[in-house]
């Protein structure tokens, strides 16, 4: 080749640009390798979950310390404190349950949480259970108003202690959504998905919907059988899409994406992101990098405007999707954006295993856009993102 001979590649559309605006949680200096993760108003230990709410608050599940944080105002500046706790008696406790029974103010590994109507939805993963208050909290311990998948709020077995899942128990519980009236579950443990057509009003209340499996006492991976467009094998998350249902299958290292909204049991997804077809599952399409169509446990989806983004992950990277005039034409496409790093078949933490950057990600477990404002669970580096998201691309 002449060496005055150019090939002009084309650049990486990145779907949040110039690095994070605020970093809550763990901040590194050049040079420190470590900082201590005891539980404070300003450290964090793997949160897997962050909802911004409509009055501009935040509340975040510190996974790891068993707790959520809230912030009365969306925070403006680095490492700023939390001004509530709720799960633990002061910001300095940690354990699970605050080392104590559970209760209607205690967490056991917090991980997905949301808006619910005038309220808050958290999914209560290792206490088998989705906690629900009815207005939003603002102030420290205040106690939920409703659970879901257990009879009350002091027991917290699997499945309520039985082999089979039924429709009002839950096994490990990881997301939560709510949308138009109706609440979703990831109920991982059971791989599959809750629907209730309104938002519950009793404690323990059954699920009107499940997806993922035959019916409502099933729970084997993926139906049972070999994956399909019904089956799930660790669902994480979900979103809507315009008014297409999205469910990351983190087990499938895939996507699922359903044409409207389900009204059957089982129905199945029409395209999947991540793979080449339903039948299809390994991480990264079988290969060791990623491309620019491929998933390694996808746990997080985010919306904004017609942008779906994807949390890849175990490659520690965001991928973005522009929603096309048919989401059919979506069956194993490539990626649109990219954030965390330099290109589509780069997969290391913190982009080269180094210290974490403003523009960097180590396994980031959750995505949610409000407005503009991207808020990222970058969980493996004990920290939460606030990411102006660039809707030009």
């Amino acid at each position: 080749m002449h060496k005055n001979l150019q090939i002009n590649t084309p650049a990486i559309p990145q779907i949040l640009p110039n690095g994070s605006d605020v970093i809550l949680g763990n901040i590194i200096e050049p040079q420190q390798l470590a900082i201590p993760i005891a539980p404070s108003p300003t450290t964090m230990f793997g949160p897997r979950g962050a909802c911004l709410l409509p009055n501009g608050a935040l509340w975040v599940s510190d996974t790891g310390h068993h707790r959520l944080l809230g912030w009365q105002n969306l925070p403006t500046k680095d490492g700023e404190p939390a001004d509530w706790v709720i799960g633990q008696p002061d910001f300095y406790h940690e354990g699970q349950n605050a080392k104590n029974q559970p209760g209607r103010t205690t967490l056991s590994v917090p991980t997905g949480i949301c808006v619910c109507g005038e309220g808050l939805a958290v999914a209560d993963a290792w206490n088998h259970r989705v906690l629900i208050w009815k207005k939003l909290p603002e102030d420290s311990n205040v106690p939920a108003d409703l659970v879901l998948g257990q009879a009350n709020f002091t027991n917290n077995k699997p499945n309520r202690g039985g082999q089979a899942a039924s429709a009002n128990t839950m096994h490990w519980p990881y997301g939560v959504f709510y949308h138009q009236g109706r609440l979703f579950i990831a109920d991982t443990g059971n791989r599959r998905v809750l629907i209730w057509h309104q938002l519950p009003t009793e404690n323990g209340q059954p699920a009107d919907l499940v997806l993922g499996q035959p019916d409502m006492i099933s729970r084997n991976e993926n139906g049972g059988s070999s994956p399909t467009a019904t089956s799930m094998r660790w669902c994480h998350d979900i979103a809507f899409w315009d008014e297409n249902l999205v469910v990351a299958d983190a087990g499938n290292n895939r996507v699922m994406i359903w044409q409207g909204m389900p009204t059957e049991n089982n129905a199945p997804c029409a395209v999947v992101l991540g793979q080449k077809n339903f039948n299809c599952v390994e991480m990264n399409q079988g290969v060791y990098f990623p491309n620019a169509s491929s998933l390694s446990m996808p746990y997080g989806v985010g919306v904004a405007d017609n942008w779906l983004v994807v949390a890849d992950t175990a490659n520690s990277r965001l991928l973005g999707w522009r929603k096309p005039e048919s989401i059919l034409s979506l069956q194993g496409a490539i990626a649109d954006g990219l954030a965390g790093q330099k290109d589509f078949q780069s997969k290391g933490e913190n982009r080269n295993f180094g210290l974490p950057k403003r523009d960097s990600l180590n396994w980031c477990y959750g995505i949610k856009i409000v407005n503009k404002t991207a808020v990222v669970a970058d969980s493996g580096n004990n920290r939460i993102l606030l990411w102006q998201f660039n809707y030009g691309n």
